[in-house]
């Protein structure tokens, strides 16, 4: 079984295209949420998303771009951002994102799904410290998060030895992929990166692809028109610095 894992598109069209046609062949998709919110496509990156799985989660961006999440904790671009994308969802599409389901949410055997952390959703799990008592707590061998748009992973042996886990890429440019294999009597939490608005300092949009069989995750970086949907940004009237944001990668 090989699983396409996507996470925090945020209405970004052209970097999804780009994520889908360079991903190599796969049986299933697990999204992690933020499907929306930022971009300025979230009609039509909905529908791709449905057509393609049924697995999600859902995002703080999802919520509140659907009306189930206050405004009150975002900072002013995305609050201007969820408005708009509330006010331009079809009405199929708001209820799409209010049934999504709350994380955590088993994917598969021995695979957990969640946006933030199995303990909180909106948790960001930035560094080791944040990861290390979500590890001890985990029944799980393999939990995939998204929410911090930072393409990482972390790992507890059963002797405790901690680690954390960075791709390593030949190059900042052009596609590029990175694969490891997953070690017997460790538990891991992996991210595969943000499509639609990476916070990495790389602009490339990212994904994984988890290999059950081989035990192994290739996480990918992908370049894509990021003009053209800075264009739209900007033509959607949408707030100018989530159009800048996207070249920077962050």
């Amino acid at each position: 079984m090989r699983i396409l894992v996507l996470s925090d598109i945020h209405a970004n069209l052209e970097a999804l295209d780009a994520c889908l046609e360079a991903a190599p062949p796969y049986d299933r998709i697990f999204n992690l949420g933020d499907i929306v919110g930022y971009g300025a496509n979230p009609n039509e990156v909905i529908k791709i998303v449905r057509e393609l799985g049924k697995v999600f989660v859902r995002g703080n961006h999802d919520r509140a771009c659907s009306g189930m999440l206050s405004l009150d904790g975002f900072n002013a671009n995305a609050g201007l951002a969820a408005l708009w994308t509330h006010n331009h969802l079809a009405d199929e599409n708001l209820e799409f994102l209010r049934q999504l389901p709350k994380g955590p949410l088993a994917g598969m055997e021995n695979v957990m799904l969640v946006h933030g952390s199995v303990r909180d959703e909106d948790e960001y799990v930035l560094v080791l410290h944040d990861a290390q008592p979500l590890l001890e707590e985990t029944e799980s061998p393999l939990t995939f998060f998204g929410h911090t748009h930072i393409q990482c992973g972390f790992s507890e042996e059963n002797n405790h030895r901690w680690q954390t886990l960075m791709p390593i890429y030949r190059s900042p440019t052009g596609p590029q992929h990175f694969m490891f294999h997953l070690r017997p009597g460790t538990r891991y939490l992996i991210n595969p990166g943000s499509v639609g608005q990476p916070r990495d300092n790389d602009p490339r949009a990212a994904f994984l692809l988890y290999d059950a069989l081989e035990a192994s995750i290739t996480f990918y970086r992908i370049p894509y028109n990021i003009a053209a949907a800075q264009k739209k940004i900007y033509s959607a009237g949408l707030p100018e610095r989530l159009a800048e944001r996207l070249a920077e990668g962050r």
